[in-house]
């Protein structure tokens, strides 16, 4: 009895916990360079005196799903997708370097250089700014020009965005939703990282997977709950059979 309201009990609570991972990705399926979040079960015993028999359910999330998403030509100038492995270099919110693979860049009317989420990109010698008023390309290889009208226009190269490709078992996703190194020391350059200008990548969200999970983390916590109602009604049998009339 003991054991198994301990599952049911932290089995359903975990469920519910893996319920928000999946409704995070739905929510994400349309995000560019989005990864997908992963999470699973694991079963804990409690350790302790006169506590062998009781363990409990916890989540255990292994990382993230690394598969590339579906490139899609844009046109727009500032629209990068990273081509195969890699990743982008930006300064997150706790002013540390951070990775994203989402290249929907946009200028500010002071010239830096930052993405969508506002987020400043980074060279290796830190953020990028262009001249205010400037039109901005970006080449495979990173290298951010800035062309200011003229007769004839003048193209000026301002810096060249840090491209990094850290191994994935290294990678953690941060609350921002930025991934970083583990042990917290920013990733070297890449060169073999290359960009698509005028192309963003999608999503690696797969729709169909995230709604069938949904669907059995739904019936799995129907059968959690019913238990514990199991255990509650054995609870009560054993202690009519115990009663003394």
């Amino acid at each position: 009895m003991d054991k198994m309201i301990y599952v049911a009990m932290t089995g359903a609570k975990q469920t519910l916990n893996q319920q928000a991972t999946v409704a995070n990705n739905l929510a994400n399926a349309n995000t560019p360079g989005f990864r997908a979040e992963l999470a699973t079960f694991r079963a804990v015993p409690v350790v302790g005196p006169a506590q062998g028999t009781r363990a409990f359910v916890t989540d255990s999330t292994p990382g993230a799903n690394f598969a590339p998403g579906v490139i899609q030509q844009t046109g727009r100038p500032l629209d990068l997708a990273v081509q195969g492995s890699g990743w982008i270099a930006v300064r997150g919110t706790d002013g540390k370097e951070g990775y994203t693979r989402d290249g929907d860049l946009q200028v500010d009317k002071e010239g830096a250089l930052l993405t969508r989420h506002g987020n400043a990109v980074l060279s290796i010698n830190g953020p990028i700014t262009v001249p205010p008023g400037s039109e901005v390309t970006v080449a495979a290889d990173g290298t951010v020009s800035a062309t200011q009208p003229g007769t004839p226009p003048t193209v000026t190269a301002v810096g060249q965005i840090k491209l990094v490709d850290p191994t994935a078992r290294s990678l953690q996703r941060g609350d921002d939703g930025l991934f970083r190194t583990s042990d917290g020391k920013p990733a070297p350059v890449d060169p073999k990282v290359t960009l698509a200008p005028g192309s963003l990548e999608g999503s690696n969200v797969n729709l169909t997977e995230q709604m069938v999970s949904m669907i059995s983390l739904a019936r799995q916590y129907d059968l959690n709950t019913k238990m514990i109602s199991t255990v509650n009604d054995n609870d009560k049998a054993a202690s009519s059979l115990l009663t003394v009339n």
